[in-house]
């Protein structure tokens, strides 16, 4: 092993969410002892936590399905399609869109099984709670778990925590939301069960009803439309993306607050499938969560930034370790998201840098944490090409030197 005498591992990866999955897989892959560091009871993050079911910047956008994002997600994609989904690429015909459809259960259980076939340690109900740090390095986290306190030392360390929580505790100086200070809605999709398959969604009726609830509905919806749905795989399920909420700050209160109103509009928006659209008569709720689906949170200061600039024109670069492909989706008004092609071929390259930390020479982001501006967020959120940044993290921050 590479990893040095004091050291427990090679690298500590926080957050098991696409990034988090894709760092540990990545330094796993390059002959790293790794561990991994999660603060649920399962894996999956935003998939399995807030009922995202659906992979989306694996493809660039447009009418044909033209891969974006590979190396170590295809193996969670082989153990998904293990577990009996088909992982074909899906088109939304209104904004031609390629995600991958999912069950969270499946998605639970195939990254337990990619991570333990790679040899990669993951000590799940664990979160970091303190940050041991030089000037330029972070010498050592402290895990809280169910048994306590325990100290663990690393050669490097990835942050894949989504709200930048391990590079707080290192003590950087991390941005709120956008320039401004203001954060993305945050949604609440919410999974029906009892619908009738034999009848056709009936959108118009959907969008009907909402038109009468919004006059003097406590929750009324944003979303004209009737909002995103789709059947979840094996379930008969409904996948229905309708509710949206204003998050004016990140503390325990407005959270509290948010999770609370999703519940109550949930109830709502349920009735009112079984009063106004046809086959839903016998709808019932089936999931609001676990949790809240978060857009945005924290920054963390990276070497360089990504800019609307170079997505907006398909910036190519020699030093870009991973695609940006998903349009920029912009959701700062609450239930109106605002969408922005990619210019170029259809993606931008991401560069090293936007995975470095900005004062640590041993810390790298992965996921929604790299460096990106208000607008290139939009793009480089999303959990495919979380995945793809992951993995680049992993695999930079097993060689860093000792």
């Amino acid at each position: 092993m590479s990893r040095k005498p004091e050291c427990d591992y090679d690298v500590v990866v926080a957050g098991g969410g696409a990034g988090g999955i894709g760092a540990a897989l990545g330094a796993a892959l390059e002959g790293g002892d790794v561990l991994l560091v999660e603060k649920y009871g399962f894996l999956g993050g935003a998939a399995t936590t807030s009922n995202v079911l659906a992979y989306c910047g694996f493809f660039q956008q447009g009418e044909t399905a033209i891969k974006a994002v590979g190396g170590v997600a295809d193996l969670v994609l082989d153990e998904l399609r293990a577990l009996g989904l088909d992982c074909d690429p899906f088109c939304s015909p209104t904004t031609l869109n390629w995600i991958i459809l999912l069950e969270p259960e499946a998605v639970k259980l195939a990254l337990d099984r990619v991570l333990t076939k790679a040899g990669v340690d993951v000590l799940l109900h664990t979160r970091v709670a303190a940050v041991a740090r030089t000037a330029d390095r972070i010498q050592s986290v402290t895990l809280a778990g169910m048994e306590g306190r325990r100290r663990i030392a690393a050669k490097a360390f990835v942050d894949a925590t989504g709200d930048a929580n391990l590079a707080m505790l290192a003590g950087l100086d991390c941005r709120i939301g956008n320039d401004r200070g203001h954060l993305q809605a945050v949604s609440g999709p919410l999974r029906i069960g009892g619908r009738d398959l034999s009848v056709p969604i009936d959108r118009a009726a959907l969008i009907k009803g909402f038109e009468v609830y919004n006059q003097t509905g406590k929750y009324p919806s944003a979303r004209t439309d009737g909002g995103i749905y789709t059947t979840i795989p094996g379930t008969g399920e409904m996948w229905w993306m309708m509710f949206d909420y204003a998050m004016p700050d990140l503390s325990s209160e407005s959270f509290t607050k948010a999770e609370q109103a999703t519940r109550e509009a949930a109830q709502d928006y349920v009735e009112i499938l079984r009063q106004h659209v046809p086959g839903f008569e016998h709808a019932y709720l089936a999931s609001t969560g676990p949790q809240i689906g978060v857009r945005e949170s924290r920054h963390p200061p990276a070497r360089y930034e990504l800019t609307s600039e170079d997505l907006l024109t398909g910036r190519q670069r020699s030093d870009g370790i991973a695609k940006a492909a998903w349009p920029i989706e912009n959701h700062t008004v609450a239930g109106e998201p605002v969408y922005h092609s990619l210019g170029g071929d259809g993606y931008a390259d991401i560069p090293l840098d936007c995975l470095r930390a900005k004062g640590l020479d041993n810390l790298f982001y992965a996921g929604r944490l790299i460096g990106a501006d208000d607008m290139a967020y939009g793009s480089i959120r999303v959990m495919g090409t979380a995945f793809a940044t992951g993995e680049a993290a992993g695999r930079a921050a097993f060689h860093v030197s000792g």
